[in-house]
């Protein structure tokens, strides 16, 4: 079943047509955009619209499913992507995912995601959970590297999916983030959703999906620029939820162009933004057994720290 995005019209979008609208908020065509308002699946303010030539104003709220999300996105078997596994059995793979590598297909990457990799190594796995992305039952950034659960099993998809959104899986995160954070031990809550200054870019609003993220502070850097070296523990999972949730309160994660700033006044060359998940502890879908998993921080992150004196 598709999502259905609730977002407030922002000034950007004020007079435009509801059809054109949709096609800039999500990766669909506008024939499809079309669609939606002509099948009733589309309403402003509560109300159904059945024209596509129909006008938005500024913060009106328009409702409508995503079908950006393609189910139907054929996977191809693809054995040159590179993962570690650091953990299989007949019902779940734990991987190292490397950076750089984004995790199913979507708008502008069909082909050499990790699911293509992972059902050349396990066909099984393609008949484990949605088509588009066999066996997924978290996600990470394509930026952002380390531990990820997937199921291969149907039963330890259900399983697995519903332990992540009981929050009883455990995932935590090495972060740098820019400047000086407040205590040793922080909490950050805020709802996530679209942008209304840009609804290509997550943000912290007032309809957006509950979001919490706990940090401790492992060091404090301040030589070439200040920065907190953070522990980050996910008790949700929204999207960008780390990097918009640091963003958000002024400390914007090293690294992140799309939620902070470059660093090349720095003479620092770190093309991803600096965050790493490092740690998985859960209980084995099947057995319960209790699971606990660790990845070494990669080098080019290590190599940013290093030049902190």
């Amino acid at each position: 079943m598709d999502d259905i995005l609730v977002i407030q019209i922002p000034p950007s979008l004020d007079g435009e047509r509801v059809d054109r609208a949709i096609t800039t908020l999500i990766d669909v065509t506008r024939s499809e955009a079309s669609e939606l308002v002509n099948s009733g699946q589309v309403s402003v303010d509560g109300q159904i619209v059945l024209k596509p030539s129909f006008r938005l104003k500024h913060d009106q709220v328009l409702e409508f499913p995503d079908h950006s999300q393609k189910d139907e996105i054929p996977i191809e078997p693809d054995s040159s992507v590179v993962f570690d596994v650091v953990y299989e059995d007949s019902d779940l793979l734990v991987i190292d995912k490397p950076p750089g590598l984004v995790v199913h297909p979507g708008s502008g990457n069909l082909s050499g995601t990790l699911v293509s990799g992972l059902i050349s190594r396990y066909p099984e796995i393609e008949h484990v959970g949605e088509v588009s992305r066999p066996g997924i039952v978290h996600r990470l950034d394509k930026g952002t590297s380390g531990l990820m659960i997937v199921a291969r099993s149907g039963l330890a998809y259900e399983k697995l999916s519903l332990a992540i959104a009981k929050r009883s899986v455990e995932r935590r995160y090495l972060a740098l983030v820019e400047g000086k954070v407040s205590g040793e031990l922080g909490r950050i809550e805020g709802p996530i959703g679209r942008s209304l200054k840009d609804p290509t870019k997550m943000a912290v609003v007032m309809m957006g999906k509950e979001a919490a993220t706990n940090y401790e502070v492992k060091n404090r850097l301040s030589d070439p620029f200040v920065a907190s070296y953070l522990d980050v523990k996910l008790e949700t999972g929204r999207t960008h939820q780390i990097r918009v949730h640091f963003s958000s309160i002024g400390n914007p994660v090293v690294g992140d162009l799309r939620y902070g700033q470059s660093l090349a006044k720095f003479s620092i060359a770190l093309e991803r933004p600096f965050l790493h998940a490092y740690s998985l502890a859960l209980n084995h879908p099947i057995s319960s057994d209790p699971l606990e998993f660790r990845s070494n921080i990669p080098t080019d992150l290590q190599e940013v720290l290093d030049l902190f004196s």
